[in-house]
């Protein structure tokens, strides 16, 4: 029994031995499954997580000026395809780990109809979004009042946001009467926890592939590597399906 007892112990000695600490880049949409995950994947692995939130764009410039990220979770495909190109990306780690959704959003209940006929009224005084220019929520924003052709007749009206985050924060204080965020933001349990909103149909805004990428500092670290194996598991998918996203 001793001997035994001594060899489970070894055991859990050297797994504390290989874990690790992973810095990661996640694009500020994924905040709230990558924590539910993070919870679960150290629980399994023993590999703990250090998560840094924001605009995909801002991420890009950190990474190139050698920030300590080892994977960045990105908002959209072309951010990781340029860095595994440019050589700061590790070439063949990345793969789509979700397909996100826009929606436009109200705190207040019946603000926003099903069919964002709210936008053409133009009767508010405030739209928030994300900065079109460094997150993808912005850009599908942007992208959906071009097919509405309400671009030029709401732009004045913008209040911008460094990213995802914040633009929902803007919505969320009342400093903005609606916003475009990403559905993940205010789905809960499967339906919109507060207020009013309407899920942009697809075919209003290029497809948010968010892509996963090893950066160089995660080349050949184990941690890195099991987390991207997790990401494509069941269990981490079923997290991700239950914030509204696709794959």
């Amino acid at each position: 029994m001793k001997l035994k007892t001594i060899a489970i112990a070894a055991l859990l000695v050297s797994a504390l031995a290989r874990a690790d600490e992973l810095p990661i880049a996640v694009a500020a949409n994924f905040t709230a499954p990558i924590k539910q995950i993070a919870v679960d994947f150290e629980k399994d692995t023993g590999h703990k997580l250090v998560p840094s939130f924001g605009s995909t764009g801002k991420f890009y410039a950190q990474i190139k000026g050698g920030a300590p990220f080892e994977i960045l979770l990105a908002a959209d495909d072309e951010t990781p395809a340029k860095l595994e190109k440019e050589g700061d990306g590790v070439s063949g780690s990345r793969f789509t780990y979700a397909i996100g959704k826009l929606v436009l959003w109200s705190k207040k209940d019946g603000y926003v109809d099903d069919k964002g006929e709210v936008l053409k009224k133009n009767d508010f005084q405030h739209l928030s979004l994300a900065n079109p220019k460094l997150a993808p929520y912005g850009a599908a924003g942007v992208e959906t009042l071009k097919a509405l052709g309400m671009l030029d007749a709401v732009q004045a009206k913008f209040v911008t946001a460094e990213n995802i985050t914040q633009a929902y924060q803007f919505v969320a204080t009342g400093n903005a009467e609606l916003g475009f965020v990403a559905l993940s933001q205010v789905l809960k349990d499967g339906k919109i926890a507060e207020g009013s909103a309407w899920v942009v149909p697809r075919n209003f805004y290029t497809p948010i592939r968010q892509d996963a990428v090893i950066l160089a500092k995660g080349k050949g670290k184990p941690a890195a590597e099991a987390l991207m194996k997790y990401l494509q598991d069941d269990k981490a998918r079923a997290v991700i399906k239950a914030y509204g996203y696709e794959f």
